[in-house]
């Protein structure tokens, strides 16, 4: 026994001297290193304080906390507000004056239809105010069921799921599918509501110039090294286009046959968040898909807000059935938010069927839309942003100041001169400090199909007169 300890003690002894350096220097350290915490203390006892009581006290009553939030001047635009009083219809009343109204996003005259109004109502009376309830908690109704089929046979997808907050759709709808690890691919001139959604996604996002192509497919090249480099990683790692149909911050269409070719291409799917666009693109208002011809297959997700062309309130994401079903367990909004009121339900209904039975409501639009934009075109100190057959154009000083806040001054001089002869405008409002790329200031001008020629006329000349003697 005592013979066969000798023997492993020997080889113990050999052992240590045949080991490589690096290995005895790192248990070194490894041995040193449990001596010290063993013999450590696990505390550090606190300095004792030499102050008196009156000190201490005159310490307490100096100090001052940090604030909770930012100091903000009292003339900060978003802390004045225009008080509209009544129906933001054709005619609306802004702070007790009467104006014709090229300010809500009310693109086919809904917001105030006596037919919409009508059925709102008659739902007011069955179902009462609200839902009080998720849609997963007693808050689905059946009109919340109809409206869905209705979406869905009106954009020619297989489903539809309706939100109660237009916002929080395509907010809540990107995070339903990209997740830590994925890569979206987003234009730079995305919505807020958009970044909301990437930012809660906590994927990885690569920005691409607004509308260029050719920077995008720059990016997905880049990616696709990447991907090579790590194949297993590649392959559990999704990848996502994410653009608006029409966007609201420059009133530009996307290209999307281009981008369709991107998506086969380099294997992508495409979300496309067509607020703007729905009710306005198409001979049938279906959006930039019906615009451009492209089959709405191509498209992984679309999304829209029920608050512009069908003046109601939510959103709805439309697509193949296994897509939607999957936001009816993840969407945040869905889940958690009380339920679309069903007397809003009951108004985007009637929105559909005044949209199906009359196509021409669309032409209509689109001709009032090249209208605007060609009366304001040349007005001194300003330059129209957007293609012609957006509804919603911005005005943005040729020249700036080379201040943000004065900038928005000077715009807002001009709001207010056009105000009080009769004609609401609006600037574009942002969150400075929580946008990713921050537009300039603009004021909006938005056109709807109840603006007569002669009106149109009269605005784009008010605002001329109005630059002429404020930009002068």
């Amino acid at each position: 026994m005592a013979s066969g300890q000798q023997w492993v003690l020997v080889e113990m002894v050999q052992a240590f001297y045949e080991a490589p350096a690096y290995h005895l220097i790192l248990e070194g350290i490894l041995i040193l290193w449990i001596i010290r915490l063993l013999f450590s203390k696990t505390y550090k006892l606190q300095e004792r304080s030499d102050l008196t009581e009156k000190e201490k006290e005159e310490l307490i009553e100096e100090w001052q906390p940090e604030p909770l939030v930012p100091p903000v001047s009292k003339d900060h635009p978003s802390l004045n507000y225009d008080v509209v009083t009544g129906p933001p219809s054709h005619k609306i009343i802004v702070n007790g004056k009467e104006c014709i109204n090229f300010a809500s996003f009310n693109f086919l005259g809904l917001l105030d239809n006596e037919r919409v109004k009508k059925q709102a109502l008659s739902s007011l009376k069955k179902y009462g105010v609200g839902t009080c309830g998720p849609r997963g908690f007693y808050g689905t109704f059946d009109v919340h069921l109809e409206l869905e089929d209705r979406l869905a046979k009106f954009m020619r997808t297989e489903e539809a799921i309706i939100y109660s907050y237009g916002f929080a759709t395509i907010a809540s709808a990107v995070p339903a599918y990209s997740k830590r690890g994925d890569i979206v691919f987003v234009d730079e001139a995305a919505c807020f509501s958009i970044q909301k959604g990437l930012q809660a996604s906590r994927s990885f996002i690569k920005y691409f110039k607004h509308n260029d192509m050719e920077d995008l497919e720059r990016l997905l090249k880049e990616q696709e090294v990447e991907d090579q480099k790590n194949p297993r990683k590649a392959r559990v790692t999704r990848r996502f286009i994410v653009v608006e149909g029409l966007y609201i911050n420059t009133g530009d269409v996307c290209p999307l046959p281009e981008l369709v070719k991107l998506k086969y291409k380099y294997k992508v799917r495409i979300f496309l968040e067509e607020s703007m666009s729905f009710g306005v693109l198409g001979d049938h208002g279906r959006g930039v898909t019906e615009h451009f011809g492209v089959n709405i297959d191509d498209i992984d997700l679309i999304s829209a807000n029920m608050e512009n062309a069908l003046a109601s309130i939510g959103g709805f994401c439309c697509g193949r059935s296994f897509v939607i079903d999957h936001q009816r367990l993840s969407g945040q909004g869905y889940c958690f938010s009380a339920s679309l009121p069903p007397m809003l339900a009951a108004a985007a209904i009637e929105g559909l069927n005044i949209m199906e039975e009359d196509p021409d409501i669309f032409t209509v639009l689109r001709e009032k839309c090249n209208r605007v934009h060609r009366a304001l075109q040349g007005i001194p100190g300003l330059k129209v942003i957007g293609e012609p057959l957006t509804p919603a154009l911005h005005l943005q000083l040729e020249t700036s100041t080379g201040s943000r806040d004065a900038d928005t001054k000077t715009l807002r001089a001009v709001v207010e001169y056009c105000m009080d002869r009769g004609v609401a405008l609006t600037q574009a409002r942002y969150l400075d400090k929580e946008e990713k790329f921050l537009p300039p200031p603009t004021i909006r001008v938005v056109v709807t199909v109840e603006q007569s020629r002669e009106e149109i006329d009269t605005a784009a000349s008010l605002i001329r007169e109005a630059a002429l003697e404020i930009l002068k």
